[in-house]
This record gives structure tokens, sequence and C-alpha cells, in this order.
């Protein structure tokens, strides 16, 4: 009792004191208190801030990621049935459908191991004085031998913890780009995909390359720190309408926790407008231009055979010549002169500021980016497009296998052994082909009928193995040019035989559509 009273004594005497002493004096005491306390203790002492400076203007990363890392912590040991702190902060944002979140409360600590010690996070709230704002921090302890050795690799292994747990719960967003006549712009949307690799109707060695691929590229930072590479990855994707690149687009989207930017070239007027819309995306993007070969007049013919295109060459430098009599240095960033179509940006997108776009300097103002072209001809699409270092990857989407047919009908409808699927099969191998959107719409149809679904598709494959040279789905690409250094990877190689029979008769229909466009092109440059 007499201790007690003693205790109410010196606790008077320190209120008493600290009204009469000045501030300045009090924080002298506390300082040399702190000093003395940090000579004895066998702890080093780290505090990270929220936010930087005295201003608290400028978010502190570090705080955020700690963040991060301890809520991963307080799910881990909720999980293993670890004493957890006795305070802890529950939080959902709003709209949110993700579960609420933990946090530590303020004046609660947790402890953590690494390397073998053992270290002790405390979460700080202080309210300053003659305000109700609240500065936070979170608090280090780590043991003081160790502290010089174990700080760097410890704050390393959190950030990149976090940064994992941050990419994947993130809600990620579509962009689109704002219609001409105001400035270039992106409007978003939830994306909300439910395609996966898990569920396209994918060969498998296509597949396992493909995951394997944008799995390694993910992970490379360093590598592409060390070798000067701006962290981008090009893929184009080419095969026949419903051959499925538009699911393909979301699977990478969805496996990297990537958000999408769907680019509309028709909507942008000219290349310094296309160079602010990269400028606007975020890093870890997918940046999606799909039919690439329609969007815009991007591929021209630097052979020089056609005499219309030769012509109209000559008249636009005749009419460049007049408007600028002074000579120029086009600020094109391409290897050669003869890898772009026209240099000038007389109110439109060039291919001159679309290769600056996916290859140029600006390329280089994000990390961690993936560029995705489609087309459903890629011999339409002009070959400075395509070279390694704009597309590296080039899919070939065609026709169904026999695999991605099982895989669909055992998904569509749950049939996974079937006397039809082998006449399916032999089909296919004749040279029959659907899509998988046409597979798909077939099962759709007669899924509640599994038996049905399965003879109507294959009553549709046998009705096409005699017609499948006119059909026009299926493949109709040429191989991919010989020394080509891109990787190409094939949809279906079991219908090689197919393709190389219909290849003459396709490039004859190709010539005569290429000469038709020349030709249409000869007579609206003579205004006839």
């Amino acid at each position: 009792m007499e201790l007690l009273s003693q205790m109410w004594s010196l606790l008077g005497l320190l209120t008493i004191l600290q009204n009469i002493l000045p501030s300045q004096l009090l924080s002298l005491l506390h300082s040399m208190w702190q000093s003395l306390q940090d000579s004895v203790t066998p702890y080093s002492y780290f505090d990270v801030p929220e936010f930087l400076g005295s201003s608290a203007v400028e978010p502190n990363d570090l705080y955020r990621h700690v963040h991060l890392y301890l809520h991963q912590s307080l799910l881990s040991s909720a999980a293993a049935s670890v004493s957890a702190p006795p305070r802890l902060t529950l939080s959902l944002p709003r709209g949110s459908a993700a579960a609420p979140s933990l946090s530590l409360s303020p004046n609660q600590s947790l402890e953590d191991s690494f390397a073998g010690h053992r270290l002790l996070w405390t979460h700080q709230a202080d309210t300053l004085q003659d305000s109700l704002e609240e500065r936070r921090s979170f608090s280090l302890r780590l043991p003081k031998r160790a502290a010089a050795a174990l700080l760097g690799t410890y704050l390393s292994h959190l950030s990149d913890k976090a940064d994992h747990l941050e990419r994947s719960s993130r809600p990620r967003r579509l962009y689109t780009n704002s219609p001409r006549g105001g400035p270039p712009s992106w409007s978003s949307v939830p994306f909300r995909h439910p395609a996966t690799f898990a569920t396209l109707a994918l060969d498998p060695p296509v597949k396992t390359s493909l995951l394997a691929d944008l799995d390694a590229f993910a992970a490379g930072r360093e590598f592409y720190r060390r070798t000067g590479r701006a962290w981008k990855r090009g893929y184009l994707l080419h095969g026949p309408p419903g051959s499925g690149k538009s699911s393909l687009i979301a699977a990478i989207a969805n496996h990297l926790r990537y958000d999408v930017y769907d680019l509309e070239l028709t909507r942008v007027s000219h290349n310094s407008d296309l160079r602010s819309l990269l400028i606007q995306t975020s890093n870890r993007s997918v940046i999606v231009i799909e039919d690439i070969d329609c969007s815009l007049d991007l591929t021209g013919d630097r052979r020089g055979t056609a005499k219309s295109s030769a012509a109209a060459l000559a008249a636009s430098r005749k009419r460049a010549a007049r408007k600028r009599p002074q000579p120029s240095i086009s600020n094109d960033s391409s290897d050669s002169e003869d890898e772009t179509c026209g240099n000038s940006n007389d109110g439109r997108v060039t291919l001159s500021g679309l290769l600056n776009f996916i290859d140029g300097l600006w390329s280089c103002c994000g990390e961690e980016r993936v560029i995705v072209f489609t087309t459903n001809y890629a011999e339409a699409v002009d070959p400075a497009l395509l070279r390694p270092g704009r597309m590296d990857v080039h899919v070939r989407l065609g026709a169904c296998g026999a695999h991605a047919m099982r895989e669909l009908v055992e998904r569509y409808v749950g049939v996974t052994e079937h006397d039809m699927l082998r006449v399916a099969e032999s089909c296919i191998r004749a040279g029959a082909e659907m899509t998988p959107a046409e597979v798909g719409e077939v099962l759709l149809r007669h899924r509640e009928e599994p038996e049905a679904a399965v003879r109507k598709m294959v009553a549709e494959l046998q009705a096409r193995v005699g017609s499948s040279g006119s059909s026009g789905g299926g493949g109709g690409e040429e191989e991919e040019e010989e020394g080509s250094a891109a990787w190409s990877w094939e949809e279906s190689p079991e219908k090689a035989r197919g393709r190389k029979r219909r290849a003459g008769w396709e490039r004859r229909v190709r010539f005569l559509r290429r000469l038709r466009s020349l030709t249409k092109s000869d007579s609206e440059s003579r205004g006839v």
C-alpha cells in the first residue's frame, strides 16, 4: 500500500513538472532518456513513417509494403492457429466483394522471424498536439549485433512478398481510349473476364510454352536490367475468326494479374496522341491492338513492285517539298529507313509512329508491359511490325485439334469418352475444320442433351471434310518466313498436311485480292 502511494506521488510530481517546465526542456530530457535506453538495450529500432518529410504529402512506399506484408503474416498466423495480437483492425472498402482485411491496431506488435532471428513490428499512431491529425508509423526491432547485415536482405524479402500480394489482390481495369476530338485519354471499367489458361482449348505444347514464356517475363526484372533491354514483350496472335485470340488475351491478363488497355487506332488522330496514350498507361499492363491489319492503312509495299504505290509516294514527296522547303530530320527510331511507310504526321497515325510506340525510346517509359497484336491474316501485316524486339512471339491459333475438341466436349457437356469422339478425330485428321467458337456454339446449343450435342458436332465435322478447302476457317496462314528469329507456335500440328494442300490455292486467292486492291488504288489516284 505504501509503494502504491509513493507511485501516485511520483506521477503527480511528473504531471506538475510537465506543466511547469518549458517544452524545449522536456524534449531534451526525453531525448536523453531515449539515448540512455538505446545505449543499454540489445536491440536496434527503425521507424517507417506513413509519409515522407514533415509536410505529410508524399506517401512512403515502404510503409505500404510493411502494411501488406503484415496483413499476409496475420492471415498466415490465423490459418496456422498461431496466437495473434490481442487487438486487430478490420476494414472493407466500399463496393468491395473481397473478405475484410486484417491490420495491426495502433500500439500493437507482431513478431516475425528471418534468417534465424526474431524481429518485432509495432504499429504506432500519435495524435499531433492541438490537432486531430494522426501520424502513423511502423517500428521495426532488430537484434543490434545483426542489424547491419540483416536489414537490407530482410527489407528486400519484405518488399518482394508485398509486391506479389499487391499484384494478386488488386482490382484490375479494362481501359479504352477516348474518341477523336478531345485530348487523348483513357476510360475504364472493372476487368472481370472469366477466361484462364485452364479454360482455354489450346494444344498442350502451345499452352506449356506460352505459360513458361509469360512466367519468365514476369520474373525477369534483373535480366532485363542486366541486358539493357526494355522490360516489355510482344505477342502476335493470328488465326481465323473464332479461334480464341481475344480469350487468350484475357487469359494472359488474368495469369499475370495485369490491367488491359484496348487501343483503338481509328480513334487516334496523330502520332503525338499515340505517344501521349502510351505515357498514360500503367506498369504491369497488357496493351492490345486487335485486327492490326484492319485498324489503319499501315502496311506499306517497300519493295517498289506496285506502280501505284510508287506514284503515290512520289506525289507525297512533292507535296511535302512544297510545304517544307527546308530539309528536316525524321524522328523515327526504327532501325532503317526502309522500315517505315513515310514519316510525315499529316493528321493521322503512321507506321513510323506505331513503330516508335512499340519499340522506340518512348516505349521505355514504363516497365512490365505486354504488347499484343491480333490479326486474321498475318501476311497482311507489315513485316516491320513483326520482327523480334517488336512482336517477339508469334502464336498461330487455328481450327480445333483433337485434344482441344475433346477438352471442349468435356467442359461443355461433361462427356469424356464416346465412340463418336473417335469419329470426330478421324474427321479432323481428314481435314475437317471447326474453330473453338464454332464447336462451342454447337455444344452450347445442345448442352442439355450431351449425346445429341456430340452427334451434332460430329455431323458438322463430317459435312466439312470435303469442303474444308473453301470454308475460310482454320489456318489459312502461310508458314513463317524461313530464317525468322521470332518464336512461332502452331496450333493443331496434326493438320499441317491439310494446310499444305490448300497453300497453293490460298496464295492465288490472296494474289488476286492484292491485285484488285492495287488496281483500285491506281484508279483512285488518277481520279477515275
